[in-house]
């Protein structure tokens, strides 16, 4: 059998019906540069990698919310590679830029659907904890490019699918330097910091934990596993070298260039959503989902000396990735504009705070939507996960930033702009489908 030269080869595959940690590719869910490649491709060939959901397979599809309540967060993210880089059989180096190409992006045979969840308070809580502490789910089921959701009944919206985490392994300096700051942070923070209720719960940063540590093919009776399970960083946050940044417009038809930290760069991807909103508000908030993905490597040989300005002048390993927007995103014309001030809800006045601005555009437009006769729990799960625009929109008129929160009209059923006659109270009042909570 014959292909044509952009086939592309199969590199990572995985079985949904095997524990996460029981892969014959084994996953990571830790950053660390002894973690040894799964694979090894060349520049200029396109290879397909499927990846298991960002839990892991702790999310069920059904109608109950208390598998999104009981999450274990230590063993989150799943994360297929690392994937060797090379270019002429010559490994990519410290300092190459490793140019990505997201060819294709989908769920996996049989498992075409997906989840948005509502952490509960006890576990971290979302971006709203203080209005949603309640844990809540809302399933996906996909139709090609769309999806609609029993639990959020008229609304269907084309997907913007992308990977949530995606980036290269980090040098043994970098590590050292991301888990001094956020050390330092942990240690420091809450004597510096003005920090919201919720975040009583939440940790300021998500320190190396050895428990429910995946190493890729470091297993417990490695040598070294318990010295890198100890060092290793969390993938929770996103950093110089990528990770888990949660941009939906890192989709399908974009280029990433991301700085090379290792020799081969240890790509490495997961958290594959099939859309998400900006901000993901919820925190488990895009449509999660198992699925594939298509890529394509090259290199740019010292592009970071080229083209990359470390942020802090003493510290030259402080660089951060470029991108390109795909050229093939679901394109909505017609949209609501919410808006949002740097005063929380209780009147104060805060200055220039973005966090605070964009936590009231959301709280606007929950509030305007669930005349709709949708749930405040509803269009929370919804904004987290459609494909809205966030934006600051002002941020030099003091004493408020102002941001904003464009939501498609085109996803609902119903017409939800304002009119004369109000908001529908009659048989378009959606009655059905609450949100899931636990039982």
């Amino acid at each position: 059998m014959s292909y044509a030269p952009n086939t592309p080869i199969d590199l990572i595959a995985v079985d949904l019906s095997r524990p996460a940690a029981d892969q014959a590719q084994p996953l990571h869910n830790r950053w660390h540069p002894d973690i040894p490649p799964v694979a090894t491709v060349a520049t200029g060939v396109p290879f397909r990698a499927e990846a298991i959901d960002w839990t892991g397979g702790q999310i069920a599809n059904n109608d109950d919310a208390s598998d999104v309540r009981d999450i274990d967060l230590r063993r989150c993210h799943h994360l297929s590679g690392p994937i060797r880089v090379e270019e002429d059989g010559v490994p990519a180096a410290p300092g190459d830029l490793l140019v990505v190409d997201i060819c294709d992006i989908g769920p996996l045979r049989g498992h075409e659907w997906g989840y948005t969840g509502i952490f509960d308070a006890a576990n971290g809580g979302g971006f709203l904890c203080d209005d949603f502490p309640e844990a809540g789910k809302a399933i996906w089921d996909f139709d090609g490019k769309f999806t609609s959701s029993r639990h959020i009944p008229g609304v269907r919206f084309a997907g913007m699918t992308h990977p949530g985490l995606i980036g290269t392994a980090p040098s043994a300096e970098l590590l050292a330097e991301w888990n001094r700051r956020e050390g330092d942070l942990v240690a420091t923070g809450e004597e510096r910091l003005t920090l919201p209720k919720h975040l009583a719960t939440r940790p300021l940063a998500c320190l190396p934990e050895p428990a429910g540590a995946l190493l890729g093919a470091i297993k417990a009776d490695h040598p070294d596993h318990d010295r890198i399970a100890a060092e290793a960083a969390r993938t929770i946050p996103g950093r110089e070298h990528g990770g888990n940044c949660d941009i939906k417009n890192l989709c399908v038809g974009s280029r990433v260039y991301l700085p090379v930290f290792v020799e081969g760069a240890h790509l490495s991807f997961g958290d594959l959503h099939f859309s998400q909103g900006d901000g993901e508000v919820t925190f488990c908030g895009a449509i999660e989902m198992s699925g594939y993905a298509v890529f394509k490597a090259s290199l740019i040989r010292g592009g970071v000396q080229k083209y990359l300005t470390p942020t802090c002048a003493s510290k030259p390993l402080s660089v951060y990735p470029l991108f390109e927007v795909s050229p093939i995103e679901p394109r909505y014309t017609e949209w609501l504009v919410f808006e949002g001030q740097s005063v929380d809800a209780s009147g104060a006045q805060h200055y220039l705070d973005a966090s605070i601005s964009y936590k009231m555009c959301v709280r606007n437009a929950i509030a305007y939507l669930s005349k709709f006769g949708y749930t405040a729990a509803q269009v929370y799960l919804l904004l987290s996960c459609c494909p809205c625009e966030g934006r600051i929109s002002g941020i030099v008129d003091v004493p408020n930033c102002c941001t904003t929160l464009a939501v498609p009209t085109r996803i609902f059923d119903q017409d939800i702009r304002p009119c004369r006659d109000g908001p529908p109270v009659g048989p378009r009042l959606i009655t059905r489908g609450e949100c899931a909570r636990p039982r």
